[in-house]
């Protein structure tokens, strides 16, 4: 029988592991993002770490630059700064900045969220690590295989061609999908998925 926890928070970490971003080759996660999770306004977020910068150090925290804000804005489609957008460049947590979010806000919500972005982080580094140790496996196996084809004469060309085939279509078939686009305007609530 399946846990009940499971059921209701597989939603919540789908969606925590769409938000997850890489900047700087490190995983994050942006200010906004992490405030829309906790229920509470991206100011008063940023405001409650920046009551409290002795425990973001550079590690935990950073603000994006001015081009870094700019691809990411342009990307995301986000409003111009005229007309309510937002004027400064969002700070993005890594996984220990995270982590250290909970002890700043300390309502059950935040705790419960922050929860299970640390159990996405953990699920999102460990695709990874088997992404790379399939991939290694694979880059072996097709060494192996390149080698005996040179030792024996007889192994015929069509046969290697349709090894280089199937090694080509599992190295597509383990690229991870690209995340859903969040639909862009208004959506009804009939329309959500």
């Amino acid at each position: 029988m399946a846990d009940p926890t499971e059921q209701t928070t597989a939603p919540l970490q789908s969606l925590i592991g769409a938000r997850i971003l890489v900047l700087r080759e490190q995983r994050v996660m942006l200010d906004a993002d992490l405030a829309e999770l906790y229920g509470v306004q991206t100011k008063v977020l940023v405001q409650a770490v920046k009551r409290n910068m002795t425990r973001f150090p550079q590690d935990f925290m950073f603000q994006l630059s001015s081009d870094e804000f700019l691809v990411l804005r342009s990307q995301t489609v986000t409003s111009n700064m005229g007309r309510g957008g937002r004027r400064t460049a969002p700070y993005a947590f890594t996984e220990q900045g995270v982590a250290m979010l909970s002890s700043v806000l300390g309502s059950p919500r935040a705790i419960g969220v922050n929860i299970e972005i640390m159990r996405t982080f953990v699920r999102v580094r460990q695709l990874a690590a088997t992404h790379s140790e399939l991939a290694q496996r694979l880059s072996d196996l097709e060494e192996k295989t390149g080698l005996l084809s040179m030792q024996h004469d007889t192994f015929s060309r069509n046969t290697r061609n349709h090894l280089k085939q199937v090694f080509d279509a599992l190295r597509d078939l383990m690229t991870p999908p690209a995340s859903p686009k969040r639909p862009i305007g208004f959506v009804t609530p009939k329309e959500k998925p």
